[in-house]
């Protein structure tokens, strides 16, 4: 067993790198007193199978397709933040004597974790983060233990070596989305606060649930459907390849009965799959309800789609742009900074890490 950084402490500047199934999302920021300033960004398309529901199949193909992302972005810097799918990671919140030095933690945490993880722990990387006093107990901090299995953790490093990066944290997906909605909050009511917020993102072929209250993460949940469903469908009504397809999903040029047949079947979809995952946080919370739901991934910035569930589910919806009061370089175009925003919250949340 190792004892990993899943929430690494103090550190250099990072770029922030979300390998997902369809893409390479790549992301340099930087600060200025309180305010951000994107570098520069890229997000490069990963041939199909190469990263299967969240889990890299191809170390040498996910490699290539970073350093095209890192040549297109001409990014400065060499490290890099990734992380990990939530249904890789196990994480249990434990109660720990509030008297122990960070080394004394380390070593109480290994004695214990076996409890905890079903795994062999030689096969498993361990990182913990101290929350805070516990709640009902003056004498004890909650400790959030993340434990994920070596290989999948090595299999991430791997690819971004062959990237020509180097991996400097790991985290998880839902932390890297609970951090990028710091950058959200002045679209949300009261900055957040006694507010529940659901974040689905809508990617290729997982949609994720993330469900906050008080700015705090308290539910995820991955669900099997995504954009590429669209894009299949595309292929198959007018017999296009896969990349075809997927180019034209996003630059327009499809036949007349396209948004009426295609587009719109599956934008009802999606508001189905919004209203399926909400239903799953409630039925397994003490939640009944949540006031906002935000909109990230691809899917998300298909025309029309949030104002589509805002209408079938009577709820606040957004589309999530985690860049809207930060300044850009000016190799960075704005327009397509925007339309790629939903899609970069993951990249965003991670490239935060070189601020905590």
């Amino acid at each position: 067993m190792q004892i990993s950084q899943l929430f690494t402490r103090k550190k250099p500047q990072v770029l922030g790198l979300d390998i997902s199934s369809s893409a390479v999302k790549l992301l340099e920021l930087s600060r200025n007193g309180n305010r951000y300033r994107v570098e520069s960004y890229s997000v490069e398309p990963l041939p199909p199978n190469s990263v299967v529901e969240k889990n890299i199949a191809d170390v040498e193909v996910v490699g290539e397709a970073i350093r095209r992302a890192l040549k297109r972005a001409g990014a400065r810097h060499r490290n890099a933040a990734v992380a990990v799918a939530g249904s890789s990671v196990i994480t249990k919140v434990i109660p720990m004597p509030n008297n122990l030095s960070e080394d004394e933690l380390h070593s109480q945490i290994e004695l214990e974790a076996d409890q905890y993880v079903p795994y062999p722990l030689e096969e498993v990387s361990l990182d913990f983060e101290v929350l805070g006093p516990s709640e009902n107990n003056t004498e004890t901090v909650d400790v959030l233990l993340a434990a994920c299995r070596t290989e999948t953790v090595e299999m991430r490093s791997a690819a971004v070596e062959n990237g020509g990066l180097e991996t400097r944290v790991v985290d998880v997906e839902a932390y890297a989305t609970e951090n990028a909605f710091q950058l959200l909050l002045d679209q949300v009511a009261d900055q957040g606060m006694e507010k529940t917020v659901a974040i689905v993102d809508v990617g290729s072929t997982m949609t994720t649930l993330n469900v906050l209250h008080d700015t705090r993460l308290i539910y995820t949940r991955d669900q099997v459907f995504g954009g590429k469903q669209l894009t299949e469908e595309i292929m198959r009504r007018y017999g296009l390849s896969f990349e075809e397809a997927g180019m034209a999903k996003r630059q327009g040029g499809l036949p007349e009965n396209y948004e009426p047949e295609v587009l719109e079947p599956f934008k009802e979809a999606m508001c189905q799959q919004v209203s399926r995952s909400l239903q799953f946080f409630f039925g397994s919370s003490q939640y009944n309800n949540v006031d906002m739901v935000i909109l990230a991934g691809g899917s998300a910035s298909i025309p029309g789609v949030a104002e589509l569930i805002q209408e079938r589910l009577g709820i606040e919806t957004i589309v999530a742009n985690p860049f809207a009061s930060m300044s850009l370089s000016s190799q960075v175009k704005p327009q397509s900074l925007s339309n790629d925003a939903p899609a970069l919250l993951i990249a965003c949340g991670l490239a935060l890490r070189s601020f905590d």
